[in-house]
Formats: structure tokens, C-alpha cells, sequence
């Protein structure tokens, strides 16, 4: 059985709003670019019995601009608002966007097949996802300071900010646009003005499914307008910004905004039992397999008997509890961990057809005499069978001398 590791994802600090991108900026160095490779360890287990360890290194592509550096510039934000602000260069006081701005075209697409690569981002953990990328007009490309690809389940961020690094807010606007609020975990978005056609659930569905794993999608026909829902937070976030003012096999320009929270008490029901299912498999993936089964009862009895017959620990009588079995399946857990780690020879993977060598893993050496596995070494375990419980005589209390003599108070600095 194949085992796969890899680093766990990191947090990174929340970040301000993504700066404006300049052609100047985009003609920056590539020194800071990672590595166009990415490392894989898998620990298999050959036909003689003994575990080796298999490093691949598959190469990675950059990430291309999206849009001409030398014809791409910054717009000034539009007036959504009553007042400008200088120092964030965006409009406050409005809590709608403009009717007519609403129906303009966006700018370009972005294509996730040709346009995602490795940037200077991928060489800093927690790092956030390009909002200029999602909207299909990032001219930086290999160069850019932020994530080119499609967010997925390990990238988590805290739930102030969204994927690409911008604060939300405590509540919605009157329209529902904009970043969204940290109250609620807001994975369903609003499609309006969509034409309909005979199959345009499954177009709908086809258009949206480019940004993530899709868990429902639902068309109204009669009022034009959809619901689809992400499995992962980061993807619908991804998809609001990518399908805004969007169309789909017609020329209709898409108005996507966040869902309003479903009444159907099905539908609460649903994402109660999403969260506790989610909640569950966290949980999985942070104790061992062994532990898990146990757990769910899908050892058929197995660790209980296993148990039984070596929870002694070579001592007559002695029953080890549930702690100490925990505590050692740990320690062996993260043994195996160690054992994984990336100090062999690598392999290089390019192509379809790869050749894939097998490196076997030095076999760790332990000390001859203890031949017990188990917590406790071979000394201490020596020490507690010649053990026996002695009972020292009490020492007998002073007597009294002179004149003064102890008496009872309620200070005890006697």
C-alpha cells in the first residue's frame, strides 16, 4: 500500500488589498522564481518485504501573462460611492454597484489549462491567490507576487480574509457583491441574467465546474437565474471573480453575486450534515489508520485482541491503558513520518513515459539487548520486576524539652 506525504499547509499573515499592477513592475527580475520542479515521496513495499522509499520530481511550467505589459494599465475605481478614499483608492459611502457598469463586458477571460504556472508565490508558504490571474488580465506572469492556479482544499486562510488576501466585512451589502462577511461560510453564488435554453442546467454547470468541484447547481428558468454551490469556500470566491460580467454560449453578461442563506430547511439540514462530515474527516487525516478503524469499529476486534496479548509489557499483572496505547501508536506514526523525508537520491519525471528507480531504505539500527518495543526501555522494566514495596518506620516525634512546650493555635508557624 502506497503511502503519500507531503508538507502541511501553512498560514500566512492577512495581507491588505493586491496593489495595482504597473508594466514597469511586470519587467521585474526572475531571480526570486522557485524551483520548476515539485517533489513527491512515496513509501512502497516491495516483493522481498522491505519498505523503499520512491522521490519524484516532476517538472512544473510558468505561469504565462495573461494580457500585452506594454498595453495594460489600471483604470481609476469607479464611483460606487459618496465619498473617495485617498488612502485605500476606493470609493466609500455606496453600497451598490452602478446599474450601467454592471452590464459592461469584462476585460478577459482567464484560462486555466494555459494561463496556470508556478510564480514567485509558490516559494512562499500560505501565500494568496492573483485576483488580476482570476479575472484573466495579469500581465505578470512568472513574475507575479501571487498564486496562478486554482485554490484546492489544503489552502486555508483565516476567516477574515478571503483567497486573495482582502479583509471581509461583519455583514453583506444591500446587493450582496463585494468580498463577503466573516459571519458565515458563504459557498453558494447568485447568477442572474442568464439565458435560458433547454439545457442550460448542464451549461451552467460546465462553465462553473472550471473553477472547482461543484456540489449543486439549480436553474430557475422562469426568473433566468441560477445557484451553484462549491464544495470548497476558496473555490467559490475564485469563481466570483472569475465569471463576474462573464457570459456563457450566448452574449448575455453574467451578474454573479453571494447567495442569500437558503430557508429550506432541507438545505440547513444538508450543510449541518456537510460540516459534521467535514469536520469528521479532519479528524481522520490527523489520527492513524489503525487508530481510526478502531474507532469505528472496522478492525473487527483486531487491536483489542492485540492488545490483550501484549498490553503486559513484559510485566506480570500489569494492564497498559488507553493512554499508553495512544502514546505509542504516535511515536510509531511519526517515526514513519521521519522516515519519509526527502535525503535520497531524487528522480527526475518529464513526459508520459517515466522511469522510476527504487531506492531501498536503510533499516534504522537498535540496540541489541532491549528486544521490547514497547514504552517503557529494558533497563526500567528490569528495575520494576525486582521491585518490591518496602515500608520505612516512621520516624518518632521529639520529645518535649524545657519549659516550653508545643500547643495548638491557629498560627502554624510553630
Amino acid at each position: 500500500m502506497a503511502e503519500v506525504q507531503s508538507p502541511p499547509p501553512t498560514l500566512a499573515p492577512p495581507a491588505e488589498e493586491q496593489p495595482s499592477l504597473t508594466a514597469d513592475e511586470s519587467s521585474a527580475s526572475t531571480s526570486l522564481v522557485p524551483a520548476s520542479t515539485t517533489d513527491q515521496v512515496i513509501i512502497t513495499t516491495n516483493a522481498e518485504g522491505k519498505r523503499v522509499k520512491k522521490i519524484i520530481r516532476r517538472k512544473r511550467r510558468p505561469a504565462r501573462p495573461q494580457v500585452d505589459a506594454a498595453t495594460f494599465k489600471t483604470d481609476a475605481p469607479p464611483p460606487t460611492g459618496t465619498i473617495f478614499n485617498i488612502w485605500y483608492n476606493k470609493w466609500s459611502g455606496g453600497d451598490r454597484e452602478d446599474k450601467y457598469l454592471s452590464q459592461t463586458a469584462a476585460q478577459g477571460r482567464c484560462n486555466v489549462a494555459k494561463d496556470s504556472g508556478y510564480t514567485k508565490a509558490d516559494k512562499t508558504p500560505g501565500s494568496y491567490f492573483c485576483l488580476f490571474f482570476a479575472r484573466g488580465i495579469c500581465p505578470k506572469g512568472v513574475d507575479c507576487e501571487y498564486l496562478h492556479r486554482l485554490p484546492t482544499v489544503t489552502d486555508m486562510f483565516p476567516s477574515n480574509v478571503d483567497c486573495f488576501g482582502r479583509d471581509k466585512f461583519s455583514d453583506y451589502r444591500d446587493d450582496m457583491g463585494g468580498v463577503g462577511s466573516f459571519q458565515r461560510q458563504n459557498r453558494t453564488l447568485y447568477i442572474g441574467r442568464v439565458h435560458v435554453t433547454d439545457d442550460i442546467e448542464e451549461i451552467v454547470a460546465r462553465h462553473f465546474q472550471e473553477w472547482g468541484q461543484v456540489e449543486r447547481v439549480r436553474v430557475l428558468t422562469a426568473r433566468g437565474v441560477a445557484f451553484v454551490t462549491y464544495m470548497n469556500e476558496a473555490n467559490s470566491q475564485f469563481a466570483k471573480e472569475a465569471m463576474a460580467h462573464q457570459s456563457l454560449d450566448h452574449s448575455e453578461i453574467l451578474n454573479v453575486r453571494w447567495a442569500t442563506t437558503d430557508p429550506n430547511p432541507a438545505a440547513q439540514k444538508r450543510e449541518a450534515r456537510r460540516v459534521e462530515e467535514q469536520a469528521a474527516e479532519a479528524i481522520r487525516k490527523a489520527l492513524p489508520a489503525a487508530y481510526v478503524a478502531e474507532l469505528e469499529g472496522r478492525d473487527n476486534g483486531e487491536a483489542k485482541k492485540r492488545r490483550k496479548i501484549e498490553g503486559t509489557f513484559g510485566l506480570q499483572g500489569y494492564e497498559a491503558t488507553d493512554e499508553v496505547w495512544f502514546a505509542k501508536e504516535k511515536a510509531e506514526w511519526e517515526q514513519t513520518k521521519e522516515l519519509g523525508a526527502p535525503d535520497e537520491r531524487l528522480m527526475i519525471e518529464s513526459g508520459a513515459a517515466q522511469d522510476e528507480q527504487d531506492y531501498p531504505v536503510p533499516a534504522q539500527q537498535e540496540p541489541p539487548a532491549p528486544q521490547n518495543t514497547g514504552i517503557l526501555s529494558g533497563s526500567t522494566l528490569a528495575a520494576l520486576k525486582g521491585y518490591t514495596a518496602n515500608t520505612t518506620a516512621k520516624k518518632p516525634a521529639p520529645s518535649a524539652s524545657g519549659l516550653l512546650v508545643g500547643y495548638g493555635s491557629d498560627d502554624d508557624s510553630d
